[in-house]
């Protein structure tokens, strides 16, 4: 396990799990991803990890996600958001978790802004390359 993953769920498994006690709908099925799902979501991971090379060093925390659900931005460091992905392709959902405390906003993209810097800094590469003969 690594460092940086989420804790086992005390309740996995458990169809009294105390956390469908804050949705309406049914608890999901726990179906495993479909094979175009989880080539998506390990794309996102890979994609996840340049973002993290090229902006973390930027001092970038994370990714900002507008919430459709609450109408709020939530923040998610690299860890945790790399956990989460992990963990939707391992078990099919994700587990509620923390949200992150007194988060400033300005140390977070957009999962857009991530692939637009980073296909800018491919495009400026590939032009200081010198021409092949």
């Amino acid at each position: 396990m690594r460092d940086d993953a989420l804790p086992p769920d005390p309740f996995a498994g458990d169809p009294n799990d105390p956390v469908w006690a804050f949705d309406t709908a049914e608890p999901p099925d726990d179906a495993p991803v479909t094979a175009q799902e989880r080539a998506e979501l390990l794309a996102d991971l890979r994609d996840l990890a340049v973002y993290q090379a090229l902006l973390e060093q930027r001092e970038v925390r994370g990714v900002v996600v507008d919430c459709a659900e609450c109408q709020e931005p939530h923040y998610h460091d690299w860890a945790l958001l790399r956990a989460s992905l992990e963990q939707l392709l391992n078990d099919g959902r994700m587990r509620p978790h923390e949200p992150a405390f007194d988060p400033n906003p300005a140390a977070y993209v957009s999962w857009e802004y991530c692939r637009g810097f980073t296909d800018g800094i491919t495009a400026r590469a590939k032009r200081a390359l010198p021409a092949s003969q």
